[in-house]
């Protein structure tokens, strides 16, 4: 999952946060991930899943969705910066 922007050679690494079908948590999933997806379980499960897809891509752009049980998208995290830059940018969506 790479996004490209207005057909620049930016490159953002993607990270989506899905609710797991049998309702137990949800899964961390990206193609930089070899092994297929993540799996998080309990409260906060959803706020460990974006906590680790924003360590992972502390040196790169990136953008992370966070995906209801009907696949809309509810919250966008992104780091528009490169390496060096530390802010990240959120959005909710209704």
């Amino acid at each position: 999952m790479e996004a490209k922007r207005n057909g620049e050679n930016t490159v953002h690494d993607v990270y989506e946060v899905r609710p797991r079908k049998g309702g137990d948590g949800v899964d961390l999933v990206s193609d930089r991930f070899r092994r297929g997806p993540i799996w998080y379980a309990g409260a906060d499960a959803v706020r460990t899943a974006v906590a680790y897809a924003k360590y992972r891509s502390f040196s790169r752009q990136a953008i992370i969705r966070v995906l209801d049980d009907s696949g809309a998208v509810t919250q966008v995290h992104a780091k528009l910066g490169g390496f060096g830059s530390d802010r990240w940018h959120y959005w909710q969506c209704n």
